[in-house]
């Protein structure tokens, strides 16, 4: 007989699942922060839909979610979106003085339709 604990039986009030999730990201930080950046993102392209703009970047994944988080989260499972680290680098100037810049660091997310 196979014994499974019931959060495992039933789907969760978040899906996908919190521990999935962290596993993309480094920190709960960085979870909080990306998912609440990219669902302002889809709020306000859901905003402008009526205004033919075209100017925000629609949802990357195909869901039955209606809330802007929730979508933001099925994109950080499906690896669309992925977070990128500001670093800053010192930089000495014309007075010998040192001082902090910050690069960004571009990161390449691998192409799915490379395999096809």
């Amino acid at each position: 007989m196979k014994v499974c604990a019931v959060a495992q039986i039933h789907d969760s009030m978040v899906n996908p699942r919190i521990e999935n999730l962290l596993s993309k990201v480094d920190s709960k930080f960085t979870l909080v922060s990306l998912g609440a950046q990219r669902a302002r993102q889809i709020n306000a392209y859901f905003n402008q839909l009526g205004d033919g703009t075209g100017s925000n970047v629609p949802p990357q994944v195909t869901t039955v979610a209606r809330k802007p988080l929730s979508i933001a989260f099925e994109e950080i499972a499906a690896d669309k979106i992925i977070p990128v680290r500001i670093v800053a680098e010192e930089v000495a100037v014309e007075d010998g003085a040192v001082e902090e810049i910050e690069v960004l660091e571009v990161v390449e997310a691998a192409d799915d339709s490379e395999g096809e």
